[in-house]
């Protein structure tokens, strides 16, 4: 305990972990969701996490090849986790908006929608949808 007390929340290593787990409407609480399904996002990344984080000014960094426990799939898109600063030196909040790591959760959960990546890809996901119908009946006409 003696030693808990030497460090300061401002190292690093005290920081909060945002794993895109937790903000996974995709997942339930057993596999590792923290927030209300109404407010999660679909398949978030640490990356869109630490963007969001950044835009704020909230002090944040990604660690690439973390992985959240419970997390099966050990596909690039699911590692990774964001070390968030919450409090300074002295103890006191870095910004007031965000007290806890759940409000930093939910604003990030927030945001992320709102993201020019997001944005764009719905746009070119269309495209490719009515492609891959396509060649599915294609797919479907050679079997008879």
């Amino acid at each position: 305990m003696a030693c808990a007390a030497v460090r300061s929340p401002a190292d690093q290593d005290r920081f909060i972990c945002i794993y895109p787990a937790y903000l996974n409407n995709k997942k339930t609480i057993a596999e590792g969701r923290r927030i209300p399904i109404s407010k999660a996002v679909e398949n978030p990344t640490a990356t869109e996490i630490q963007d969001v984080c950044l835009a704020v000014g909230l002090n944040a960094f990604l660690e690439k090849n973390k992985m959240y426990s419970r997390e099966w799939n050990r596909d690039v898109q699911y590692r990774g986790r964001v070390r968030v600063q919450l409090k300074q030196e002295d103890g006191s909040l870095c910004l007031v908006q965000f007290p806890s790591r759940k409000s930093v959760m939910l604003y990030a959960a927030e945001m992320i929608p709102k993201l020019k990546t997001r944005t764009q890809k719905t746009g070119g996901g269309d495209q490719s949808l009515q492609q891959g119908e396509g060649s599915k009946k294609g797919k479907g006409k050679k079997k008879k």
